[in-house]
């Protein structure tokens, strides 16, 4: 009966795991109260309506703490049904220092640290902005955020190689404007490392304003670094539309159903 209810406990805060009414309303539950929890972290931020509504965010904040720890707790006891927390110590010792083990734990740790150690009000409406990271955990509640999350973490490595090249023509960009620049705009282009921001503005099209090559040579090569820059950046969103399309394509796959009367073999489309 133990393992039985902490099993069903498992699924129920897994809802890739389950499909019942239950798994629906209890995630769609955490979903809104990570998202209004967001809202309100935003909305204290406005002293009138911290002034004005102290008590309720105070309150609100209480509850959703006490809701957060209550799902914390039901996690880390029921996280052995995992493969990889399976042992009943280490797999929970393992799920702690994990990283949705971790944003969990970030969500509430402040509220506590406040109670224990009484911290400045406004070092915890500082520290309380580590809430925003459960908006990462959305990924654990909803799908199509996993699909999200699925292109990402397979498309990595593409990802970082264009992430290396845009970091590379950030380099050559800044050190050939600071060569070019510096002799003329000492004050402006000082160095390298201070030329790296008007090759960020310059490279994503912002264009601030505040760095402006004023030679000749200097606005050449700023033109054909722009046009660079448009090619380089397009890459990675290549990369994640072609995984977003790849990823679509998966879930719409047509599904072999095997008839359990004549045994023949007929397609079924399957939607997640």
């Amino acid at each position: 009966m133990y393992h039985k209810v902490r099993k069903k406990v498992h699924v129920l805060l897994h809802p890739e795991l389950g499909e019942t009414k239950w798994d629906k309303i209890i995630n769609g539950f955490i979903i809104f109260l990570i998202i209004a929890n967001v809202i309100v972290v935003i909305l204290e931020t406005v002293q009138p309506l911290h002034e004005k509504y102290f008590i309720f965010f105070k309150y609100f904040d209480l509850i959703s703490v006490i809701i957060f720890t209550i799902e914390y707790l039901l996690r880390l006891w029921s996280c052995i049904h995992e493969t990889r927390f399976e042992h009943s110590f280490y797999g929970r010792i393992k799920y702690v220092f994990s990283v949705d083990g971790i944003i969990d734990l970030l969500a509430i740790l402040p509220f506590y640290i406040h109670s224990i150690i009484g911290l400045d009000l406004r070092v915890l409406r500082i520290l309380r902005l580590l809430r925003f990271l459960r908006l990462f955990r959305l990924t654990a509640y909803m799908k199509s955020a996993r699909m999200v999350r699925n292109v990402f973490v397979k498309r990595a490595s593409e990802l970082k190689l264009s992430v290396v090249l845009i970091l590379f023509l950030v380099i050559i960009a800044s050190s050939i404007m600071y060569f070019t620049e510096h002799q003329t705009q000492p004050k402006v282009f000082t160095s390298i490392p201070a030329t790296l921001w008007w090759a960020f503005v310059t490279l994503t099209s912002v264009g601030y304003g505040d760095m402006v090559p004023v030679t000749t040579l200097g606005k050449i090569m700023t033109a054909v670094i722009m046009l660079c820059g448009v090619a380089i950046f397009a890459l990675p969103a290549g990369i994640i539309t072609a995984g977003f399309l790849e990823e679509m394509q998966k879930m719409r796959q047509k599904k072999t159903i095997k008839c359990p009367n004549c045994g023949h073999s007929f397609h079924h489309e399957h939607v997640d």
